[in-house]
């Protein structure tokens, strides 16, 4: 019987990482599929691998050609593909055990041409993230649309979160180009062709990005994959040549900003022997994008197109130098009674004056959440507000106030000096606090804060935007009064908020036995009811309970959860379920933690369950193979100390990744164990470097030489970030994609 499903997978020396993808197809709960391996003439073992697979499961078989690129490989693939719909998948990347099964259960009901879900970023280094270009696209389910009627579906570009009917496949004849950035053309083209297609918010499929940048979309800055960029662009431009002008507008305008900016960027590294290639690649684009989509880039943008123009490839340099992120923004001062550009060297180049000129709109308020704490019961927020590109003068004012259901509360602002944008010391930080009384006037609907600042002529006024990682992030909530529960946190566009809720279904303490975590809580409702749901894969199951009055008691099984390993995140083989109460008249609420701030675990067969608070403050219990997890982080003069629940004989470094290489430099920590586990110590000094910014990661190696890095546990990413000044270096300790990082600048 021919499988309903079949997956192509093309590879070419990717030994280290093919095993891991394979393996993520295997456990998929959608069975009824074919897996085709086509061996693109690789050097490496990774042919040895596949076979290995192909003997183990009869679902997997491999075809083998002469190495002729991805695009071809793939549509091998296809050639020899029999199931009645196709998916790709790149062999270093993963899949979700639900996402294809979710894929084919929507396509079957809706009948649309294929669908589409959502996508993770994801390395050893930095852990698991949301993908940019994906979390745009996919930011809800979508039944039957179209890119006609959903626009952003044009920034869609990649092939291997879907999949498609291969009928519709067939009907249309697609086949990829022998280029890189072959998806493009192809994704593109099956939006405009399809009658419908669907899209899902949940993610089901895992993008690697290597530490080293060794992969195709990583290779920014080299000439052949700018070449072959620049091509792709244009078969997508003619496809949308008659196209819909909302989808055409989309679609220069999203060239405008990624791509012809990534050729800009090139100039920055290019050596001097390519320069002239470049400048012509960068035309090339630039004569086929709408002039209203330049005209509609920001003025940084306008003066890069009017360099290219005028051959002034130093100029060119500068600004990629800057575009880059090398060097801080630019700075705008007043010449004239305009706004302009300060620019070195400006004023020598061909480019015409005025492009230096910068609009007061380019002046915007920026701001950013750096800390959260409670401070004598009061709620601390610590930040920093600045008018882009200007100088912050000690002159300028700063005004700050939570707006509580539409009512402004004018707060006192604390200002201090703190690095501003250009990489300045300069008045930009601030901190506010909150009192009980004023916490109190909160509601459950989001309270934000409004920041005003003048700075000589300019006054700008925005939301208070931008938090970072830590606290801010995994920001700490604490009772007001005996029925009032403050959270802080992110809320929507960015912005910093502030809820309180009032009397609500919460986790008051849990107990550890040999065998169960016993939970301790209070309930909002009469004669409630305790449910553990899976919000990737769904399904829910219910506690049992021991009820005395609104107060409860239940007992989670550990061996249980343990023994059912089928994770949701391919990378960390992890598992969270989340907790809801719910009341005899269908009252729901998700149950917050209100349980101390550590987490309780319990790590048996190679395998460890955590529970422990998400970042909006609610209860998670994590199941997952065991990776070591810090708990706390000090300074204790020159030593920074680590401390974390030994679950196995490991050593520890902090370990920097070279530039554009899998090489790293690793900094040795002295390990100690205790009865409170284990400590990994390091001198700070051993961390600074000359070249900065530096990010070193926490890295645990095994006896057998594997390595990770290590989690950062929230109640620890709640505490950070950690600040350590040594003479002219300032290093900060903070959790990043919940991995734990050094930043020495």
């Amino acid at each position: 019987m021919k499988p309903r499903l079949s997956v192509v997978v093309p590879f070419y020396n990717v030994g280290a990482y093919i095993g891991d993808c394979l393996d993520s197809i295997a456990r998929q709960t959608w069975t009824d599929f074919e897996a085709i391996l086509v061996d693109d003439g690789s050097p490496d073992d990774s042919a040895v691998i596949a076979k290995e697979y192909c003997i183990r499961d009869s679902r997997f078989r491999i075809v083998q050609q002469d190495n002729a690129g991805l695009g071809p490989a793939r549509n091998t693939g296809v050639d020899h593909a029999v199931g009645e719909y196709v998916a790709f998948v790149d062999s270093d990347d993963l899949v979700t055990r639900h996402g294809f099964g979710m894929l084919i259960r929507t396509l079957d009901r809706t009948g649309s041409d294929f669908a589409g879900g959502n996508a993770r970023r994801f390395n050893n280094s930095y852990g698991v993230r949301p993908s940019w270009l994906h979390r745009q696209c996919f930011t809800q389910d979508r039944l039957a649309t179209h890119v006609s009627e959903t626009p952003d579906l044009v920034l869609d570009r990649m092939v291997w979160n879907k999949v498609y009917r291969r009928s519709f496949w067939d009907e249309f004849g697609f086949r990829f180009p022998a280029i890189r950035y072959e998806d493009y053309p192809v994704t593109l083209k099956a939006h405009l062709a399809a009658v419908t297609v669907d899209t899902l918010a949940a993610p089901v499929y895992y993008w690697r990005e290597r530490e080293s940048g060794d992969s195709i979309t990583q290779q920014k800055f080299q000439l052949g994959n700018l070449r072959d960029r620049v091509v792709s662009a244009g078969m997508v431009l003619d496809l949308v040549e008659e196209a819909l002008p909302p989808v055409r507008e989309r679609v220069h305008s999203h060239f405008t900003q990624i791509d012809l900016q990534a050729l800009l960027t090139a100039f920055g590294t290019v050596p001097a022997e390519e320069e002239q290639q470049l400048v012509e690649l960068t035309h090339a684009l630039i004569q086929r994008l709408d002039a209203s989509a330049l005209d509609g880039a920001s003025r940084f943008d306008r003066l890069q197109y009017a360099a290219l123009q005028a051959g002034d490839v130093e100029l060119l340099r500068r600004l990629a130098v800057f575009r880059d992120g090398q060097r801080r923004e630019v700075r705008v001062v007043r010449r004239s009674g305009r706004w302009q550009l300060d620019y070195p060297g400006v004023r020598e180049t061909a480019v015409p004056q005025e492009l230096y000129v910068a609009s007061e709109q380019d002046l915007t308020l920026a701001t950013s959440v750096r800390e959260v704490t409670w401070v004598d019961g009061k709620l601390s927020v610590k930040g920093t507000a600045e008018i882009r590109h200007l100088e912050t003068k000690r002159a300028s004012s700063l005004r700050i106030a939570l707006v509580i259901a539409g009512r402004p509360y004018p707060l006192k602002v604390r200002r201090y000096v703190e690095t501003d944008l250009h990489g300045d010391e300069a008045q930009v930080g601030f901190e506010v606090l909150l009192d009980r009384e004023l916490l109190a006037k909160c509601t459950a609907g989001p309270a934000h804060f409004d920041v005003t600042m003048r700075s000589g002529r300019v006054r700008r006024r925005d939301r208070l935007r931008g938090p970072r990682a830590g606290s801010p992030g995994w920001p700490p909530g604490a009772w007001i009064d005996d029925m009032s529960w403050i959270q802080p946190g992110p809320g929507k566009d960015d912005c910093f908020v502030v809820r309180r809720l009032t009397d609500p279904c919460r986790l008051t303490s849990v107990e550890q036995t040999p065998d169960a975590l016993v939970l301790h809580g209070r309930s909002k409702f009469d004669h409630p009811a305790l449910f553990v749901t899976r919000s990737v894969a769904g399904g829910e199951e219910e506690v049992p309970l021991e009820i005395d009055g609104r107060d409860f008691i239940a007992r989670l099984q550990i061996r249980p959860i343990i023994e059912e390993t089928n994770p949701d995140d391919p990378f960390s083989q992890r598992t969270t379920r989340a907790f809801r109460m719910r009341g005899r008249e269908g009252q729901e609420q998700v149950l917050l933690w209100t349980a101390g701030d550590r987490l309780v675990s319990h790590a048996e067969g190679g395998r460890v369950v955590m529970l422990t608070r998400s970042t909006g403050g609610y209860v998670n219990l994590h199941e997952s193979p065991i990776r070591m997890t810090a708990t706390a982080a000090v300074a204790a003069g020159n030593m920074l100390v680590v401390r974390g629940p030994d679950w196995g004989d490991v050593g520890f470094s902090w370990r920097r990744y070279l530039a554009g290489s899998d090489d790293y430099v690793d900094v040795a920590c002295r390990r100690t164990v205790s009865d409170d586990g284990w400590a990994a110590v390091v001198n700070v000094d051993a961390l600074r470097t000359d070249e900065l910014p530096a990010d070193w990661i926490l890295f645990a190696t095994a006896l057998d030489g594997s390595s990770h890095a290590v989690q950062c546990e929230p109640f620890l990413s709640s505490r950070l970030p950690l600040t350590i000044s040594r003479d002219s270096h300032a290093l900060a300790v903070r959790p990043l994609a919940g991995t734990l990082h050094v930043e020495v600048r």
